[in-house]
């Protein structure tokens, strides 16, 4: 049953403008983060417990993965109530007190919005099976007859994300699209009701307190007209069109200019933040026009290589993009759908996003706080993925049975490990779940995490932990970090990236050999230890390290 609660009282300092251009984002996958009432899964009321903890490490705001009511056939991706929180993460209370201990703190919630489709138990879906073809509830998602001459064959020929078929048969004959899982029907976003209902979801969690949302899918609301075969990608090229035709179409956009006129009538600037897979940057930076999104992820970086010139060519991309519509860019190293970056950058070659095995995990971990910094050090805002200060790495040895992740189950689509980054964090040296929770853990935690959890690494100057919190207590600090929209780049050997903001200096040693280099001034902060002599200070292999000139 939906509640609806009185808005919280905002304690934040709404007078700083523009607060979301230099945010640091911390992104809460709830079911993983804490365990309030000992079920194994984490809830709302762990977070909300562990709120000071997210105070204390520096972080301006906190974005909190679905915790609707929900199925779970996708790990609450599947919403059957966007006004409902689901029974296994707490209540709408659990959500108000949180949100108001938030901002008692000083700190920002940002909450995931999943816009591109529903749970099959909405009541919307639920109602369109029940009625039959014809059924007015039918138009508000894609539901077509098939092709051949029973109309045995799909409506067209489009693959889900997560493998198999984009369509499923009803009883009655006809197919809906879904371009995740058969539990996720599309919204038909031609269809007003589709596009009132959200409106009236946006208001319901703004009154909440919410202080924006991160955008489920932002890139896939609108289809290409007539749903057409998606062929062979040079056939689309003939046709004028770089992207695919259920992904990125310029329709979406009319959408997010009605959604930034709401976010607009409420105070203390609340914002919108795009998950928009584009081909490009340049497309990237069609959702941050100044009349729609406030931010979109910056993909292309998340899969760029620890290469210095690979970085050096993406960053510039990145900045130059944004600059014309006047947006910040965002730089992100890892999240819920990605293999942490500590291990991607455990193998030797520096590769991106999939590769999973474990690999060297002291040279992932160097490479991992290296890269860090460097995020740290660049224009913009920053999202940092739980664990992630912890130096965790993913879990690349689940057993077969103990994974959840729907891909898995599939034969295609998606590499299915998922489960991997979002094994729980590990609070406490002691404990059946390092502290995650009095009942265990949903995903079983390797032995050894005693050693990564918060208590561990807490007090310990060399640790993981310790560097983010001393890292973010620089950037808030010091004027040149944060917002902006250029770097200056210095000389450098081959492999070494050198940045100048103002009176800060970041060096980036990408390469496996220490370089030397000149000492730019004060050293504020190392990923790894630099000697300095006189005027030259010896930078060591995948090592990032800042100064104040």
């Amino acid at each position: 049953m939906t509640q609806h609660l009185t808005a919280p009282a905002h304690t934040l300092d709404s007078t700083r403008p523009g607060w979301w251009r230099d945010a640091v984002i911390y992104q809460v996958y709830p079911r993983s983060f804490a365990d309030g009432n000992g079920d194994g899964m984490g809830d709302l009321e762990g977070v909300r417990s562990r709120l000071p903890y997210l105070k204390d490490l520096g972080v301006d705001a906190v974005w909190l993965s679905p915790f609707y009511a929900s199925p779970q056939a996708d790990a609450g991706y599947d919403v059957a109530d966007y006004r409902a929180i689901d029974p296994m993460f707490g209540s709408l209370l659990d959500a108000d007190g949180l949100i108001r201990d938030a901002h008692a703190l000083g700190l920002r919630i940002i909450v995931d919005l999943v816009p591109n489709h529903s749970s099959d138990q909405h009541e919307w879906f639920k109602r369109a099976l029940r009625e039959g073809p014809g059924s007015p509830l039918r138009a508000r998602y894609h539901f077509r007859p098939g092709k051949g001459e029973n109309g045995e064959l799909p409506p067209n020929d489009w693959e889900s994300i997560f493998g198999g078929p984009a369509w499923t048969r009803t009883e009655d004959g006809e197919w809906y699209l879904h371009l995740f899982a058969p539990e996720q029907p599309d919204f038909n976003w031609e269809h007003p009701a589709v596009a009132d209902e959200f409106r009236s979801i946006l208001r319901f969690w703004l009154d909440m307190g919410v202080d924006g949302f991160r955008v489920d899918v932002a890139h896939g609301l609108v289809k290409a007209d007539g749903l057409p075969d998606l062929g062979s990608h040079d056939q689309l090229k003939l046709l004028g069109n770089d992207v695919m035709p259920f992904f990125d179409q310029d329709g979406v956009h009319a959408i997010y200019r009605s959604w930034r006129k709401i976010l607009d009538e409420y105070p203390g600037e609340r914002i919108a933040v795009a998950e928009a897979w584009t081909p490009t940057v340049e497309r990237t930076a069609n959702y941050v026009r100044p009349d729609e999104l406030h931010q979109a992820f910056n993909f292309q970086y998340l899969g760029t290589p620890w290469d210095a010139d690979e970085l050096r060519a993406v960053i510039d991309l990145s900045l130059a993009a944004m600059r014309p519509v006047g947006a910040p860019a965002t730089w992100v190293l890892s999240n819920h759908d990605v293999t942490r970056h500590t291990t991607r950058f455990a193998n030797p070659a520096g590769l991106g996003t999939q590769i999973r095995t474990a690999g060297d995990r002291e040279l992932g971990l160097r490479r991992a706080r290296a890269a860090t910094l460097l995020m740290l050090a660049l224009p913009g805002s920053a999202y940092i993925y739980q664990g992630e200060e912890l130096g965790l790495p993913d879990v690349t040895d689940l057993p077969d049975e103990v994974r959840q992740d729907p891909s898995f189950f599939r034969a295609a689509g998606q590499d299915g490990f998922r489960d991997g980054c979002r094994v729980p964090i590990p609070w406490t040296v002691e404990g059946s779940s390092y502290g995650f929770g009095s009942g265990g853990s949903w995903l079983p935690q390797p032995d050894g995490w005693a050693a990564l959890s918060v208590e561990a690494q807490t007090g310990d100057p060399d640790s993981t932990l310790e560097l983010y919190r001393s890292a973010l207590a620089v950037r808030r600090a010091r004027p040149e970090l944060g917002a902006g929209d250029a770097v200056e780049w210095l000389d450098a050997p081959d492999g070494v990236l050198v940045l100048r903001r103002g009176g800060f200096v970041c060096v980036a040693n990408t390469t496996s050999e220490p370089v030397t280099l000149p000492a730019y001034g004060q050293l504020l902060l190392a990923s790894s230890t630099v000697k300095v002599t006189g005027e030259a200070a010896e930078v060591p292999a995948d090592t990032t390290a800042w100064w104040a000139v």
